[in-house]
């Protein structure tokens, strides 16, 4: 006999009697705690001895493909046996142990015999001794109905996948056939499933075969009969843990019991946001298909005032990457029984996608060198990182910073299921002493004192948002959670952050878990001025309550727009529900929050930027504006600093300091222009072309001190993407790829990243260098495999030009 496609177990015949190939080996006696009484009416095929429920086992599976099930055969004993055949159950197997005066079959070592035990009965030995073996129920090929244009994977919403396996969403029904050695009776035979995790410490789950399914359980029925060809149903519990599981199928029948084990690994338990009783199920169909489906996906970077976006493919569903989710799930610190729980899942995911206590997937960094790996500027997508990670069993990639680790964790958590979107905070703060406050230090002489000042606020920071429920906390703290992989401060003794109720930020309920605090901080702290005084302490001279927390960004459902979400972050900027967030969270830190009191304060600052920004390779223009909202005539000192920065607000350096005096007339607007020229900061600059401007100041004579900070970028050339001709399936594509250097200076050693389009795996294309203000032009040939509008993306690795990147919609005709 033959196994049709989805299994691997090789079997045959051998004089009518299912035999394995190797008699030698024995396959395990299966270990479970639940069996079920053998009856001739339907009504006790529905008994239980107790409910189906997944079981921690410490025990280490020991089933494989090539152990072969034991082969039954009747083996007298002295005595004689009894027509009649009753079944016991025993704890932790599902074999049947005969009793005085019946004969059952039991496993052994080598075969199952039966083996009647001392007592009377009117058959006679050698009757009983040699039954017709055909009337023993066996299984000769299970097929698992797993191809990706099934019926199992569609309605599981798993053909995007590309794999082999049965990949399921649990809470819902899959099915099967079953090929049997006879036709199946319904009033005597009986099945059961095992499912067995393929993790050490894992789950061993009882599927029973009843008449009829009964919602969030392990069960199956018949639907089917066609001769010795069954259909079952199986239907998967709604908390079941995740994960990929070997299946076995168990018949029984009144000669004896026998394992089929199918194939190891060939069913896969996704969560499923489908499902009403999953914790993870979002009832928007089409936010399910922007979380859940959709492999490309928007990161926004920047500043707020000059948003830039990349595309970013998830690739949850290429070859390979739900092995290497499942691998990396493997290698946490969590038991398998504890992968039922998404908001366990989520916060070991946040850990294991940096590297930094657990060798999880991605090496950060933060300096000006990347040898060794790839610039973070140059990925554009995630397939590659977890496939490189898989591929070396667990060797950090190299290198990531924010926006890397959010689009990978946003692969992983989607591809198990979870539905995630990657967030980006504009002006994030990153508070380093739990004050709630980001705290900026100033000497007697308005200087900013550098080692004193830990706090920053990075120009951007990017982050994900799982949705979920959260059992855990009190009603009203379910919905989106913020999950962070970027290794900032450790929580609870390993770098990972969340999941964080965003709906506790808003409302400052920091004491809720997990890091809530540091959420808060970094979207609505306020940024606090100190200044030195003779004696050595600080005093609060400036409260800035507004520049934390800047249009927080995400992408649109259904389109390429960014989408604003500060709303759910935080209450409109100076409200009344604000401020008392604000209060509220601040009970919560390290030390109180002092507030000054009321001064003359009738002088504001602000730095204005106009239109887009100034581009690298040009002249940075921006405006300082003072307004003097007094009847009476203000003088004020100000001293301005530039300094070039990591987007993290990391300061590298000054790039230009200097005083301004401005006498502002009673009720007057002064707005004086500021330049930063090209050749003032061309030798400075560090990934993605940050700056910063303070600007501090005193009037005379309130005493009143201005201070105030901006940050902006120079921002970078877009790779122009153009297809010449149309994109068919099958048929060659010419892809023209433009760009154009912006700088006085040569770009040494120029590498271009191309994927997308169907592609399995990111195309590299050397360049070499490029010379100052030239332009590079590539062509590029591709043979699409897939009809349907698809994207194609670019990017740049350039050691002195980063953040350069493009994408092309094509639409794929069909041959």
């Amino acid at each position: 006999m033959s196994c049709i496609s989805s299994c691997d177990c090789k079997c045959h015949e051998e004089g009518g009697v299912a035999t394995r190939l190797n008699n030698s080996q024995t396959f395990p006696e299966p270990i479970n705690t639940h069996t079920h009484t053998h009856s001739r009416t339907q009504q006790t095929l529905r008994q239980r001895h107790s409910l189906p429920v997944e079981m921690s086992s410490s025990e280490p599976n020991t089933r494989g493909p090539s152990a072969p099930a034991a082969v039954p055969t009747t083996t007298p004993t002295s005595g004689s046996a009894s027509a009649s055949s009753t079944r016991t159950s025993t704890s932790g197997s599902a074999s049947s142990t005969p009793t005085s005066g019946s004969a059952s079959s039991t496993p052994t070592s080598g075969s199952a015999s039966s083996t009647p035990t001392s007592g009377s009965g009117s058959a006679s030995a050698s009757a009983s001794a040699s039954p017709a073996l055909d009337t023993l129920l066996t299984v000769r090929s299970v097929d698992l109905l797993k191809s990706r244009d099934g019926p199992n994977r569609r309605e599981h919403h798993t053909d995007s996948y590309l794999s082999d396996k049965l990949i399921v969403r649990r809470g819902q029904t899959f099915q099967m056939w079953i090929e049997l050695s006879r036709p199946f009776k319904r009033g005597s035979d009986n099945l059961q499933l095992q499912l067995s995790s393929v993790v050490t410490t894992g789950i061993r789950i009882s599927v029973p075969l009843v008449d009829v399914l009964e919602d969030n359980a392990w069960e199956m029925k018949i639907v089917e009969q066609k001769d010795k060809r069954i259909r079952v149903s199986v239907n998967t519990l709604s908390s079941a843990s995740i994960g990929r599981y070997m299946i076995t199928v168990v018949t029984f029948s009144p000669k004896g019991k026998l394992l089929f084990p199918c194939a190891p690994n060939d069913l896969c338990v996704l969560f499923n946001p489908w499902c009403e009783d999953d914790p993870v199920y979002l009832d928007n169909e089409a936010e399910r298909k922007e979380y859940v489906l959709n492999s490309m996906g928007r990161i926004y970077y920047g500043t707020e005032q000059q948003i830039g976006a990349r595309t970013w493919n998830y690739a949850q569903f290429e070859q390979d990457v739900l092995e290497a989710c499942l691998f990396l799930m493997a290698r946490g610190r969590v038991a398998m029984t504890e992968w039922r729980d998404p908001v366990i899942v989520s916060r070991m995911i946040s850990a294991l996608v940096n590297s930094n206590d657990d060798r999880g997937v991605l090496m950060g960094n933060w300096s000006d060198s990347y040898e060794g790996g790839t610039t973070p500027t140059a990925w554009s997508g995630s397939g590659d990182i977890l496939k490189q990670y898989y591929k070396s069993s667990g060797k950090p990639v190299k290198f990531a910073q924010c926006w890397v680790y959010a689009g990978v964790t946003a692969s992983v958590l989607r591809c198990l299921g979870i539905p995630t979107r990657c967030v980006t905070n504009f002006s994030s703060a990153h508070d380093t002493d739990l004050s709630l406050t980001t705290d900026i230090y100033i000497d007697d002489k308005l200087e900013l004192i550098k080692d004193k000042t830990d706090d920053s606020v990075w120009n951007f920071h990017v982050w994900n948002e799982s949705w979920m429920t959260r059992p855990d906390l009190p009603v009203g703290y379910g919905g989106w959670q913020v999950v962070d992989a970027t290794p900032q401060e450790p929580s609870q003794g390993s770098y990972r952050c969340g999941p964080t109720p965003v709906s506790a930020v808003r409302n400052g309920q920091v004491d809720l878990k997990f890091d809530t605090p540091f959420v808060f901080a970094e979207v609505n702290s306020d940024r606090i001025y100190w200044q030195k005084k003779p004696d050595g302490s600080f005093s609060q001279v400036s409260v800035e309550k507004n520049t934390i927390g800047q249009r927080i960004s995400t992408k649109a459902v259904g389109s390429e727009e960014r989408m604003d979400i500060t709303h759910l972050y935080k209450y409109p900027e100076g409200s009344e529900e604000e401020r008392i967030a604000v209060e509220r969270a601040s009970r919560f830190g390290s030390k109180p929050t002092l507030y000054p009191s009321a001064t003359d304060n009738d002088v504001s600052i602000e730095i204005v930027m106009e239109g887009a920004g100034p581009r690298i390779g040009g002249d940075a223009k921006l405006s300082i504006v003072l307004k003097n909202k007094s009847s009476k005539q203000r003088t004020a000192s100000m001293l301005y600093e530039v300094l070039v920065m990591y987007y993290t607000g990391v300061l590298k350096t000054t790039v230009k300091k200097d005083r301004i005096n401005v006498d502002l007339k009673p009720l007057e607007t002064k707005t004086i222009p500021w330049t930063l020229l090209y050749k003032e900061y061309m030798n400075h600059l560090v990934d993605q072309g940050a700056l910063m401007l303070t600007v501090t100041g005193r009037v005379n004579p309130t005493k009143q001190i201005l201070a105030t900070q901006f940050n902006f970028r120079l921002r970078t050339p877009d790779l122009i993407i153009t297809p010449l001709g149309d994109a068919v399936v099958g048929k060659e594509l010419t892809v023209k790829i433009t760009f154009q250097n912006p700088l006085s200076h040569v770009l040494r050693n120029v590498l271009f990243h191309i994927e997308g389009l169907g592609m399995q795996s990111v195309r590299k294309v050397p360049n070499g260098d490029v010379e100052k203000l030239a332009t590079v032009t590539l062509m590029e040939k591709f043979v699409p495999t897939v009809s349907g509008s698809q994207k194609l993306l670019a990017s740049m690795d350039c050691r002195l030009l980063t953040q350069v990147h493009g994408f092309a919609d094509i639409v794929v005709k069909a041959k």
